[in-house]
């Protein structure tokens, strides 16, 4: 119950022996690779019946483990060592959840912030859009932008040689354009940190609410390792700090990588909701993995220490056939907050997913979603008389 809650890195992942790839698939490696066995065009009536033969079985196994989870596990909760005061599994009382709309949701006492990115990326120029939304459900709404211009050598030099070798070696060094590469951290830094820290810094000083919500895990690895640089840690740390101890928040991430923590969500019935553990030795573990100078180093780690074990972590269910959900709060309001978390899900039953999160999602990407954004690009390219030679062929490609 103390995985890490963030992506590996390519370079983390292990060897898959054979017969590990057999037991999972039930097929050995080289079945697989032998192009024979596979079948000529799309064959729906034999991947439906592959797919009941599959789904059905697994489907009894998940449930004779739910219930030994059930009995077995949930007791057990309030042992593991890195469990809060309130861990263990609760259900939520419909007459509480009315209570929440009524005093919470739609009297405005929640906002919640989203965010998104737009990449433009050519030889010439990389171009990110980053956009973030605070709503709530009382009408309120903000919308906040920052557009980044990247060009591989800004400096003109004096002699045209030198300045094509140093544009030329700056290039060789960067990933295919318009590929994402995690490699490049300049890249990384523009399209996921400076997003995910100006959804948090909105939600601390633009919000006079008193619950927030955020998309996510409130710690997150791009900020808990400033996304390789050391001023957006900083930065990052001291928002965190701010808004952790403001008490009142809960962040729903939209999937997590826990596989055991979604397990024992899949266990639980609906409006139940499970306190399992603190976010303490997740956040301990990218800190241990991190890259930092000495001082930013001491400043992770005295983070770690300070506000890793005030916020809980937990999963609920809102409905009988929406999927587990997890969330982050406050060790202090972990219930209320979990309350809040499943009083805003019930109103998409189907989905089991905040509402909110879901509206402030659709605000940032009908106002900074992909598509203005290129035809804004597109737009520059024309006026200066090349609409198409510097564009990916994905963007020339007819609809």
């Amino acid at each position: 119950m103390t995985q890490p809650l963030h992506a590996h890195n390519v370079g983390d992942l292990g060897l898959v022996a054979d017969d590990d790839f057999e037991a999972a698939t039930g097929e050995s490696i080289e079945r697989t690779l032998d192009l024979t066995t596979w079948q000529t065009g799309v064959d729906l009536g034999a991947l439906y019946r592959r797919l009941e033969a599959e789904v059905g079985p697994a489907l009894e196994q998940e449930r004779r483990v739910q219930n030994v989870v059930r009995a077995d596990i949930f007791p057990m909760l309030r042992q593991a060592p890195d469990a809060p005061a309130e861990a263990g599994v609760h259900q939520a009382k419909t007459a509480d959840l009315e209570d929440v709309h009524r005093k919470v949701l739609f009297s405005g006492q929640l906002d919640t912030c989203d965010g998104t990115t737009a990449t433009h990326d050519t030889l010439l120029l990389t171009v990110t859009q980053i956009g973030v939304c605070l709503i709530s459900y009382h009408g309120n709404e903000l919308a906040l932008s920052q557009r980044l211009y990247r060009r591989d050598l800004r400096t003109v030099g004096a002699d045209p040689i030198d300045e094509a070798r140093e544009l030329l070696g700056r290039r060789k060094d960067r990933a295919a354009a318009g590929v994402a590469d995690k490699r490049d951290t300049l890249s990384e830094l523009a399209r996921r940190g400076i997003m995910t820290y100006a959804e948090r810094a909105t939600l601390l000083r633009r919000s006079d609410a008193a619950w927030r919500m955020g998309h996510g895990n409130i710690a997150p690895y791009e900020l808990l390792t400033g996304s390789g640089n050391m001023a957006l840690l900083a930065a990052s740390l001291k928002v965190l700090r701010d808004l952790v101890a403001h008490k009142r928040f809960v962040f729903v991430p939209s999937s997590i990588k826990d596989r055991l923590l979604l397990t024992i969500g899949h266990a639980l019935g609906p409006l139940e909701y499970a306190v399992i553990q603190t976010a303490d030795q997740a956040m301990r573990r990218i800190v241990d993995g991190g890259r930092y100078n000495p001082e930013s180093s001491r400043l992770a780690e005295s983070f770690v220490d300070d506000i890793g074990h005030q916020i809980a972590v937990g999963v609920y269910r809102a409905s009988a056939h929406s999927p587990a959900t997890p969330f982050f709060a406050h060790v202090d309001h972990v219930h209320e907050a979990a309350h809040i978390a499943i009083a805003d899900s019930v109103l998409q039953e189907h989905r089991g997913f905040p509402l909110s999160i879901d509206l402030a999602d659709a605000a940032c990407g009908a106002m900074f979603g992909s598509g203005t954004f290129e035809d804004a690009v597109a737009s520059a390219y024309r006026e200066h008389g090349e609409p198409v030679r510097y564009l990916p062929e994905r963007n020339t490609r007819e609809k």
